[in-house]
């Protein structure tokens, strides 16, 4: 039975391309959508997550890590009077104004922390030291930035907030989902760039070892009034919460994917019956003999789930390279294999799915039909 499924599928090999090009279009628009989704909450959750700091102390009422409001500064020694915690450490994010060298202005946003700090500088550095933004005006940029900066290399000058800054450093891989360039300074410098922003915006906390950090985490917030304490892991998750619901990010990447999967249906569903309709004297003659449904529901399966099989290696090699353009644009789309497992189940799901209509036609059919002129 296995040949008849196959012969079904390349005698028309027409059909049969239609279907596969259907069905790999489908893997593609369902990858890369999730793909890139699942670039933007890693940048939108990246300075977070590459911390490593156990608790985050905010502003009350806190939307996501990107809108964060100053805290009194003395909530930093009731910290340190909470049992459990090892060490703090202040920590400013704001916004400023950056003047280009062609005479335009890029917002930014700007980190101030101590790079010898608890928690050390996490970030790769491709030229400089972090420890080189102490003791001046000095900052240290993404190299990424080029396109919304323009070039920069060390020792260049540039001013943010009519602020005159040197660039000491620049890293790798640090991007913010705003957009916005990210500058990171000392502390003290970065309480100069603006007005408002003069107080830690957050208060990283690292626990003893052994310590629960939840259990940690909940004597803060009993301790210290008027603030809103997460572990990592929390913080990270509001922060992709807040980008995915409360600015409708999610529903649109999900809208796309099932687009995607509602293209491959139709053109599964379609080509699949199609051939049923076109085999089905042949079909007939099956049950006239003695062939039972399911011994024609399996042909008819497994043609789905050939094209299945090679719409999804197609689709990914397709995706696979377009995940190098997409990383050309700075645009990061990533392909874990928790995704392409999942996407495999779902194309196979798909596939299956499109191949009801074919099988209803062939559970009613009379095989007296194939004795007829």
């Amino acid at each position: 039975m296995p040949s008849i499924a196959r012969k079904n599928l390349f005698y028309d090999r027409t059909r049969f391309a239609i279907t596969v090009i259907g069905i790999t279009f489908s893997v593609v628009l369902i990858f890369t959508t999730i793909g890139v989704y699942l670039g933007f909450m890693q940048d939108a959750s990246f300075i977070v997550e590459s911390i490593p700091a156990d608790i985050w102390v905010t502003s009350k009422n806190l939307q996501n890590f990107n809108f964060a409001w100053p805290i009194s500064e003395r909530k930093v020694e009731q910290i340190k009077e909470v049992k459990g915690v090892a060490e703090t450490e202040k920590m400013i994010h704001s916004w400023g104004v950056m003047k280009l060298n062609t005479g335009g202005t890029e917002q930014v946003e700007i980190i101030g922390l101590d790079p010898e700090g608890a928690f050390g500088f996490p970030w790769t550095m491709v030229a400089g030291a972090p420890t080189d933004v102490k003791g001046g005006d000095f900052v240290i940029v993404d190299r990424s930035s080029v396109k919304r900066l323009g070039r920069l290399k060390v020792g260049d000058v540039r001013e943010i907030n009519d602020f005159r800054i040197k660039v000491v450093g620049l890293t790798k891989g640090l991007k913010s989902i705003t957009t916005a360039p990210y500058v990171i300074t000392s502390y003290d410098t970065s309480t100069l760039f603006n007005p408002y922003f003069r107080e830690p915006v957050f208060i990283l906390v690292r626990t003893f070892p052994g310590e629960p950090v939840a259990a940690v985490a909940e004597r803060i917030r009993e301790h210290v009034s008027n603030v809103d304490v997460y572990t990592r892991a929390g913080l990270s998750g509001k922060t992709r919460w807040y980008w995915t619901v409360a600015t409708g990010m999610g529903m649109g990447f999900l809208l796309t994917a099932f687009v995607g999967f509602v293209i491959g249906m139709v053109v599964v569903s379609q080509t699949i019956y199609s051939s049923t309709v076109e085999h089905i004297r042949e079909f007939g003659t099956l049950k006239a003999i003695g062939a039972t449904n399911w011994t024609i529901y399996k042909i008819i399966l497994e043609q789905a789930a050939v094209n299945a099989g090679i719409g999804f290696i197609v689709g990914l090699g397709l995706v696979l390279f377009i995940q190098k353009g997409y990383a050309a644009l700075g645009i990061a789309m990533l392909i874990p294999v928790p995704l392409m497992i999942a996407v495999s189940v779902l194309t196979l799901a798909m596939c299956l799915s499109a191949s009801i209509v074919s099988i209803r036609k062939v559970r009613t059919l009379d095989p007296v039909m194939v004795f007829r002129a």
